[in-house]
């Protein structure tokens, strides 16, 4: 065998890995019917879900419904996950709002686009371990604090408030909304509470048909909607807030035409006007861009995991972070926004029965023949439900217990990371908060790894080998990786040595890796110990970092030095230096 034939080839991720791992399982009749009910299921929910979540967002819903259309088939057919079910989703509407707010739909679809460019670069470069760098107290916080953002979002639509133009600032969309209540209006109070009221009541009736709660919800403040109408009173719908031009026809509410072939940088920006695609606004856009594909690739593979562990599979996650990436590359050319994996939707494809991503394409279909056969009926949901919705999606985001359980029981330091990652999250934005969270993350478990690295000398009592050795010799045990954060403090404890040692042994088998500053440390006290004419002796130190140190030149006149891998080999060298030295 050559020596080239040991060295580990790349392979790029392969595309549809998902849906080839199912077919090799064997697809037929059955399991082609199961995942066509659990596809109707989820279509079914996808369908308020993603027009709550657009208008949530900032844009008209149609955009949230093309999004559930495209991306959820394009990322289901490539990516790694056979239960992940792709779309728009709640987490995405801190970052998305404020991106409508500055640069418009259009802004919004090519930093869809951008970030889908950067899902693909991760995947390629084999990244899809990315998630086990994100700490939890981390995620927990930007995921709580998205939630306390899309509640106040909603509420201006959930109590009927009149004009109350919210904008990217969180401190000034509450005071919009506390100036405004005022103009409450009670009619639409009322049918966003007889919303919620179902949406929490639903789940715990046991109904023998199990349909959907968001359906029922939104059902029921349809009706209630319409049977106020016969007393003059008007509720606010997606009908009467929203309008569409196509092709030279109009109406309002959704458009009932499929998903159209659109160029994103012609669809208008805040100012109405269509964007002029330029590199100042690349650059603005490239900072939210990367904070969506960083978002996207942990919610679908923290996604992927969860469905893993309910069903006993392995996803391939370079491949899934590439799918993802082919999905929000295409879904910006048909009008679509941000899509990732989402975890309600793909719990309730599992508890359904699927069995391949044939469900999330079903999923796909069901929601299309719902904007072309019903538009018209979409268009009478009322706002005030819809906020009602987002109300249940937010508190089920928000984790409520394990955040309150974190910070009961978590250490200070992560309780701090919780804390500051939730509220900057609310103040400021996501990305910010993702930034600063991950950033004091690394920089505590840099201190926690400094920690528990060090360099003692070990006395006769210690082991047998210091109580053999003569005492012109010192043995050091070295402990934990010698890296930028450790290095400095752990060898600077060797250069205090008594006059009387000729010899210092190093015992370096605890020592995983050490990187340019251990090196640089390490041959700054080789040059002050031969200055002294002090030998050095490193034990058990692996030949990848021997090497190191002989490509960093360390071996290179540096006088009595050596490298070997059992204690007694280095004691006989000591001996054998220390009766050179005498004769």
């Amino acid at each position: 065998m050559s020596r080239h034939s040991l060295k580990p080839r790349y392979r790029l991720p392969m595309p549809g890995s998902a849906l080839l791992a199912a077919w090799r399982e064997g697809y037929g009749l059955a399991e082609l019917r199961r995942d066509l009910m659990a596809g109707l299921t989820i279509g079914i929910v996808a369908v308020p879900l993603s027009m709550a979540l657009a208008i949530a967002t900032g844009v008209p819903p149609q955009h949230g419904l093309y999004t559930a259309i495209v991306a959820g088939a394009i990322i289901a057919l490539t990516g790694g996950s056979r239960f992940n079910i792709s779309g728009p989703t709640a987490a995405f509407v801190v970052i998305l709002f404020p991106i409508v707010a500055s640069h418009g739909v259009g802004g919004l679809l090519i930093a869809t686009l951008m970030a889908g460019l950067i899902l693909v670069a991760l995947g390629l470069a084999r990244l899809g371990s990315l998630i086990q760098f994100v700490p939890y107290p981390v995620v927990l916080g930007f995921t709580a604090g998205i939630a306390v953002v899309i509640a106040l979002l909603q509420l201006p639509d959930f109590l009927g408030l009149n004009e109350v133009p919210l904008g990217d600032s969180t401190l000034h969309n509450l005071a919009l909304v506390l100036r405004a209540l005022p103009t409450l209006a009670p009619a639409e109070v009322g049918v966003g509470l007889l919303t919620l009221a179902t949406l929490i009541l639903w789940p715990r009736l046991k109904v023998p048909v199990p349909v959907p709660a968001p359906l029922v919800g939104l059902v029921v403040g349809t009706l209630a909607a319409q049977a106020v109408i016969p007393l003059g009173i008007e509720i606010d719908t997606i009908a009467s807030r929203f309008s569409w031009e196509f092709q030279g026809q109009t109406g309002s509410g959704i458009p009932p035409f499929a998903p159209d072939l659109v160029l994103p940088w012609r669809l208008p920006g805040p100012d109405g006007t269509p964007l002029v695609v330029n590199f100042t606004l690349i650059r603005e856009l490239l900072g939210p861009a990367l904070a969506i594909a960083m978002l996207a690739a942990i919610e679908s593979l923290l996604c992927a995991v969860v469905a893993d562990g309910l069903t006993r599979t392995r996803h391939e996650p370079n491949a899934e972070l590439v799918g993802q990436g082919l999905g929000n590359i295409v879904v910006p050319f048909f009008g679509g926004i941000t899509a990732t994996a989402a975890l309600a939707r793909t719990a309730t494809n599992i508890r359904s029965g699927a069995f391949s991503p044939v469900a999330a394409v079903v999923h796909s279909v069901v929601v299309l023949l719902a904007v072309v056969a019903l538009a018209g009926v979409l268009g009478l949901v009322p706002m005030a439900a819809l906020a009602a919705l987002l109300f249940i999606i937010a508190w089920n985001m928000s984790e409520a217990r394990h955040f309150v359980h974190t910070l009961k029981s978590a250490p200070g330091s992560d309780v701090a990371i919780l804390v500051i990652c939730f509220g900057l999250t609310v103040i400021f934005d996501m990305v910010l908060a993702v930034a600063v969270g991950i950033g004091l993350a690394a920089a505590l478990f840099i201190r926690r790894m400094a920690e528990i690295t060090h360099a003692r000398r070990l006395d006769p009592g210690d082991s047998e080998l210091a109580r053999s050795l003569p005492r012109q010799v010192a043995l050091y045990d070295v402990n934990g990786p010698l890296f930028f954060g450790a290095a400095e403090k752990a060898i600077s404890s060797l250069r205090i040595v008594d006059p009387e040692v000729k010899v210092v042994m190093l015992d370096m088998r605890d020592v995983p890796s050490l990187d340019t500053t251990a090196i640089v440390a390490l041959q700054s006290l080789i040059e002050e110990l031969r200055s002294r004419n002090v030998g050095l002796i490193f034990i058990g130190m692996p030949a990848r970092m021997v090497m190191k140190l002989r490509r960093a030149g360390l071996y290179r006149e540096a006088g009595q030095l050596s490298a070997v891998n059992h204690l007694d080999h280095a004691q006989r060298l000591a001996r054998h230096w220390l009766a050179k030295r005498e004769r």
